[in-house]
């Protein structure tokens, strides 16, 4: 995945975040039980979507396409 679209995925999720937040609020005022647990799930399944967006660890694809990732033995690339 591009750095543009990494972004755009990322903006994305972020504003699902934000709905999610006012869900919960909404569930809050308006005390209805069943719509804050269903308002908390979307907030936290929008956040298990985020989490690779902004994790530092780097896929094998992307470590291949540096030299880092040896296909053949699906391991590191050790250095000699």
């Amino acid at each position: 995945m591009g750095k543009h679209e990494r972004t755009y995925h990322l903006v994305g999720w972020v504003l699902f975040l934000v709905c999610a937040a006012f869900f919960i609020a909404s569930a809050v005022r308006s005390g209805d039980l069943l719509y804050l647990i269903g308002s908390i799930i979307f907030f936290v399944a929008c956040i298990s979507f985020v989490i690779p967006l902004v994790s530092n660890r780097r896929q094998p694809a992307a470590l291949a396409q540096d030299g880092l990732w040896n296909a053949e033995d699906r391991g590191p690339r050790r250095s000699r």
